[in-house]
Order: C-alpha cells, then sequence, then structure tokens
C-alpha cells in the first residue's frame, strides 16, 4: 500500500480520511461498494449483454440481406426507396469513420506529446508510455466510450508514479478533451458537409434525449438526415 501511504501525505486531511490505510481496508471497502451497487451492476451487465445481442443480431441480419438479396435491376417502388436509404446511411457512416480516424489520430498525438514529451522534461515517465499512445489510438476510433477507456488507463498508471503525476495526467485529459470537442466538430461537420455548431448543436440534443448513446450516435444520423435534405433541395 505504499501508493496510499505516499498519496496521503500530499493531500490535504479532509481528503486523506477517505483513503484506505491497507490492503484489508481496501477489500473492505470493495466489498461494501459491491454489496451496495449489486442491483446496478446487476443491471448493467444485463444491459452490456443486450447491447452485444443487438449487435451481433444486427451484423447476422446485414450478412444475410448482403449475401440474400437478389440482383435484379428492376425493383418496386419500396425496395428502390429502401435500398436508397440504406446507401445513404452507409455513407453517413462511411465518412463518420474516417472522420473518427482522424480525431483518434490527433487524440494520440497530443497523448504522445504528454506522455513522451512533456513528463520526462519534469523528469516523471508512466511505464509502457509507448504502448499507451498504442492504445489511446486504438480506442479511440470509439466514439466518446474510447477517450473515457484510455483516460482511466492512463490516470490509473500515473497512480503507480505518484499522486502528483495522477492529478497532472487528468488536468491534461481534461482540458485537451475539452478543446477536442470543438475541433472533432470541425473535423466531423467537414466530412458531412455540416458547420460545426450544426453538429455540437445536434450532439446536444441527442445526449439530452438519449444520454451517452445518443451522443455517439448523433454524428451519423445526423450526417445521413443532411444527406437526406440535401436531396430533396431543402437546404
Amino acid at each position: 500500500m505504499m501508493l496510499t501511504s505516499h498519496a496521503r501525505l500530499q493531500v490535504p486531511d479532509w481528503i486523506a480520511n477517505y483513503l484506505p490505510v491497507d490492503a484489508e481496508q481496501m477489500k473492505d471497502k470493495a466489498t461494501q461498494l459491491m454489496q451496495t451497487h449489486a442491483a446496478m451492476l446487476q443491471q448493467g451487465g444485463k444491459d452490456a449483454a443486450r447491447g452485444f445481442g443487438h449487435v451481433l443480431i444486427g451484423m447476422i441480419v446485414g450478412a444475410i440481406i448482403a449475401v440474400g438479396v437478389p440482383r435484379t435491376t428492376h425493383r418496386l417502388p419500396l425496395s428502390t426507396a429502401l435500398v436508397t436509404r440504406v446507401t445513404r446511411f452507409s455513407e453517413a457512416f462511411r465518412r463518420i469513420v474516417f472522420a473518427q480516424v482522424k480525431i483518434s489520430a490527433i487524440n494520440a498525438t497530443f497523448t504522445a506529446l504528454y506522455l513522451l514529451v512533456a513528463l520526462p522534461v519534469f523528469h516523471e515517465r508512466l511505464p509502457l508510455s509507448k504502448t499507451l499512445v498504442m492504445v489511446t489510438f486504438i480506442v479511440g476510433l470509439l466514439p466518446v466510450i474510447g477517450n473515457l477507456v484510455s483516460n482511466a488507463i492512463i490516470v490509473g498508471i500515473s497512480l503507480s508514479v505518484s499522486f502528483g503525476t495522477a492529478v497532472a495526467s487528468l488536468a491534461f485529459l481534461i482540458i485537451i478533451h475539452k478543446l477536442e470537442y470543438f475541433l472533432n466538430a470541425r473535423i466531423i461537420g467537414g466530412q458531412i458537409e455540416a458547420r460545426a455548431w450544426e453538429l455540437l448543436l445536434a450532439m446536444l440534443a441527442m445526449e439530452a434525449a438519449f444520454g451517452l448513446p445518443g451522443v455517439i450516435a448523433a454524428p451519423i444520423f445526423y450526417a445521413y438526415l443532411k444527406r437526406e435534405l440535401v436531396y430533396l433541395r431543402l437546404v
């Protein structure tokens, strides 16, 4: 428990009172938290399993449609409209994927500057820094969730070095991601031919309606909606 002992010496007393003294106390606290939030953990597991099932079924249905749809030149109006909308939606999805690759690369670049340049300047260095940069790029391909995962990993490893390093890492990640919100909106907006404020407004509306999943889905659905409006000559 050298980590918590070191942290208790660097934080105010009112914070130190909440830190565990030894491994046994930490174990008891973790057990108590799990018992208190057992229903929440159970519901979270159900939601994760349900989400995985939806993704799996969607992949199966998509594969069946891709293989089983007859390649006929003549289609009835309903099938024509359906194929047109699916094509436009897939185009919107493709644009968002390319934009997300750019965003992940930029995020990994900023993370590399912090881990490989800024920290060594102050005589601090995280273990597996290069691996962390690679992980940041890979998980960054997942909108929103990827940043949460990479941030948790970086802050967790920073805690193994020192409490001050963890605070510095957390502050850097918060500041850089706040700035990236506007940059990301500009990159995605450029891909879907929408202004940054349009995309930010769509993300806020979807977040208010659906929470975190709404933020993730907002760029894709707004890109599709914008494309439909363009074809209808309404915008």
